[in-house]
C-alpha cells in the first residue's frame, strides 16, 4: 500500500491510500499529487465533529479537476467512513446496495476530498474511501477552514 503525508499549515497528516480496493481512485488522487496540483489550496469547507475537505482550485468547493477528468466511484462494503477516512468528494446523488453495486444517481470523483473526525456511516455506499489516516488525526482535527497544504508527498 502506498503512503502519503499531507503537509499543511497545522502539520503532518500521514495517511495509507487502499490501492488494491480503489485503484481508479488512488491513482487519479497520486497523479494529482506528482503534478503539485494539491500544494497551497485551502480547506474550504470545516465542519467541526464531521470532517474537513480540500482540492477545490477555486477555493469555493465548485471546483473539479484541473483537466474536467471524472472518475466512477469505488464503492467497496467492507471500507467504510470511519474516523480518519479519507474519501473522495462528489457532487452526484449516487447510492450503492450494501453488495457494492450501484442502485443509481450520478457518483464521479474528481479533486476534492475529505478526511472524517469521527464515522459517518450515512456516507458508506455513496463515497468512495481510499485511504486512513495513520498519523495525525490530532492535526485533522485541529484544521479550520482557510488552513492550506502546502505539499502532499509520497512516502
Amino acid at each position: 500500500m502506498t503512503n502519503v503525508v499531507i503537509k499543511t499549515t497545522k502539520g503532518d497528516i500521514k495517511i495509507q491510500l487502499f490501492d488494491s480496493a480503489t485503484p481508479n481512485t488512488v491513482k487519479n488522487f497520486l497523479d494529482l499529487v506528482q503534478r503539485g496540483f494539491y500544494n497551497g489550496l485551502t480547506f474550504h469547507r470545516v465542519i467541526p465533529d464531521f470532517m474537513i475537505q480540500t482540492g477545490c482550485m477555486h477555493g469555493t468547493g465548485m471546483g473539479g479537476h484541473p483537466d474536467g477528468i471524472q472518475s466512477e466511484c469505488e464503492i467497496k462494503p467492507e471500507i467504510k467512513h470511519k474516523r480518519g477516512s479519507l474519501s473522495m468528494a462528489h457532487a452526484g446523488s449516487c447510492k450503492h446496495e450494501p453488495s457494492g453495486r450501484k442502485l443509481g444517481g450520478t457518483c464521479s470523483n474528481g479533486a476534492q476530498f475529505y478526511i472524517t473526525h469521527k464515522a459517518t456511516d450515512w456516507l458508506d455506499g455513496v463515497h468512495t474511501v481510499f485511504g486512513q489516516v495513520t498519523e495525525g488525526q490530532e492535526i485533522v482535527d485541529a484544521i479550520q477552514k482557510g488552513d492550506k497544504i502546502n505539499q502532499i508527498i509520497i512516502v
